[in-house]
């Protein structure tokens, strides 16, 4: 028997201080007494952020100022199918009230929560939430460059940069021994830090294993899902990318994507996030046009992750990126 389908809008209700509103499913609905994040179904002529502002005035009594579109994630329960377009809600007027006599509570994302337990398909939008909002590329390129890269990247995590990729092709290729001193020190900068540092896939193997995760380039990421589908006639579900020995890679899990087939690898590796562009034009691309938001749009929201904007990216570029549905930005000389 086929699963009733069902589209809903979820709001990410985030107070300055960075709490997050959870709401207790009442008495009457499935699911009672489980916590999610408050909103409802999308009604036939609504847009995705019409919805949500018509359910949080309804449950919660509040009227929707600013919201802008996230991660659309479809999630499986065992008598339906929800398309859940997940929105980050950061204005509102009025304080929010149980109107159906639900539970409400603040909780801290980044901490063991308070309720529970929490709705299945609430879970990885939590999960998501805890991604820095920028993504710092570095630009070494030579052994000479070193010390005034890392004294810029310094700068840039004092300022709270938490998100890094050592991508250093050209310099790795002309100098392994270097690059990888350079990677040493990027690493340890970023662990005294606090941050997190990922290392492309570019780099050997063996460099994987040091870092807090892998930046996989789109064609890597390709051949990654080609391989597994190949070494598996039937698989039940995507497996995330694997060392040559077959031992599962640990930490974050990063895709460069430019179309909809590199989408589909990040999704089919189970990665935590995707890097989609080039959206503007850039230096880097001189002889490139970029995509425009319109098509970044189009491509980020059915990506079912967090996809990062990339191209001629800066804070500037910031609110016209979360309007369009990025989770932030990524880039190298505006970081």
């Amino acid at each position: 028997m086929t699963k009733p389908f069902i589209d809903v809008a979820a709001g990410m209700i985030l107070r300055a201080d960075g709490a997050l509103l959870l709401a207790e499913r009442p008495a009457d609905k499935p699911w009672a007494g489980w916590w999610e994040l408050p909103g409802g179904k999308i009604e036939t002529g609504e847009t995705t952020l019409q919805a949500l502002a018509r359910e949080l005035k309804e449950e919660l009594g509040i009227d929707v100022t600013e919201a802008t579109p996230w991660v659309t994630y479809v999630h499986e329960y065992p008598k339906t199918i929800v398309r859940l377009a997940f929105c980050r809600v950061t204005g509102w007027t009025g304080e929010p009230t149980g109107i159906e006599g639900q539970r409400l509570a603040w909780v801290n994302p980044g901490a063991p929560l308070a309720v529970g337990p929490l709705l299945p398909a609430t879970e990885p939008p939590l999960r998501w939430h805890q991604l820095p909002s920028r993504y710092l590329i570095t630009s070494i390129g030579s052994d000479e460059n070193v010390r005034p890269f890392t004294d810029k990247l310094a700068s840039a995590l004092e300022r709270g940069i938490r998100l890094v990729q050592f991508r250093e092709q050209a310099y790795g290729a002309a100098s392994e021994e270097g690059a990888y001193r350079a990677f040493q020190r990027v690493l340890k900068l970023c662990r005294n830090a606090g941050a997190r540092c990922l290392v492309n896939s570019c780099h050997p193997e063996s460099w994987w294993k040091e870092a807090d995760g892998v930046h996989f380039r789109a064609a890597d990421a390709r051949l990654r899902v080609a391989q597994t589908d190949a070494s598996q006639e039937e698989r039940a579900l995507p497996a995330r990318p694997a060392f040559d020995n077959g031992d599962e890679i640990p930490g974050l899990i990063g895709v460069s994507a430019h179309d909809e087939a590199d989408i589909q690898a990040a999704r089919a590796l189970k990665a935590d996030f995707a890097v989609l562009g080039h959206v503007l034009d850039t230096p880097s691309h001189p002889e490139q046009p970029g995509m425009g938001w319109a098509r970044f749009a189009e491509l980020a929201a059915p990506a079912g992750l967090p996809v990062f904007a990339i191209g001629g990216q800066s804070e500037e570029t910031v609110p016209e990126a979360r309007q369009h549905g990025a989770h932030g930005i990524a880039g190298i000389r505006h970081l």
